[in-house]
């Protein structure tokens, strides 16, 4: 009998979002869950990878990543801005271990740095990131722009509203405290910073990566 080849699903938009090892799990995850964004990778170091960048990388391409940009495709995305500000997080485990950074761009020195925090996920450190991000340039009277290579964390900054599954427990309860706080801040501010997608196709990993892929 031929052993079947193990499989591993990420589920970008889910609930929970994560990476699965079964089938079942990953049904689990994204039953009920309108417009889920899942696909199964052949080995769990392309499910990592897969899980840090986005859903519409891989859309279309059977797990596959897509092929590698012509110059002529890099030159379109231009080059970045340096006088500008970069967020990531980096989580191991769904839930797991987080931390979350902010960096100069251009000389890639650190800004801030909080964690690590118990039972988190990378879209949560993504999120809190952005916000203490934008919350360092408004206190720095800063018209520099902001960094992100996550259109979740972003697109749940521009709602006002970490939108996660994730459960909360006494151990990851400092991370909720911070979501809260996150969540006021945009309430209560405004701000003039942009937000920016980091084209990491054509530029390479964010300069505030962890380098954990």
């Amino acid at each position: 009998m031929i052993k079947k080849k193990q499989k591993y699903y990420v589920v970008w938009f889910g609930n929970p979002a994560g990476i699965f090892h079964s089938w079942k799990e990953c049904q689990q995850a994204i039953k009920s869950v309108a417009g889920a964004q899942y696909m199964s990778f052949e080995s769990l170091q392309a499910a990592k990878t897969a899980y840090n960048k986005s859903y519409h990388d891989y859309k279309g391409k059977g797990g596959s990543k897509k092929k590698t940009l012509t110059a002529a495709e890099k030159s379109a995305y231009g080059v970045p801005n340096l006088y500008s500000i970069a967020v990531d997080a980096a989580c191991s485990g769904n839930p797991g271990i987080m931390e979350y950074r902010g960096v100069d761009t251009q000389t890639q020195k650190q800004l801030f740095h909080q964690g690590p925090f118990y039972q988190g996920t990378n879209n949560v450190g993504e999120f809190l990131a952005l916000v203490h991000g934008l919350a360092y340039l408004k206190m720095q009277k800063s018209d520099r722009i902001i960094y992100s290579d996550s259109r979740t964390a972003m697109g749940w900054v521009k709602k006002k509203k970490c939108n996660t599954k994730l459960k909360k427990t006494k151990k990851n309860d400092p991370i909720f405290e911070l979501i809260t706080r996150a969540e006021l801040w945009l309430k209560n501010n405004s701000y003039s910073s942009v937000m920016v997608k980091w084209e990491t196709k054509a530029w390479g990993e964010i300069p505030a990566d962890f380098g954990r892929k």
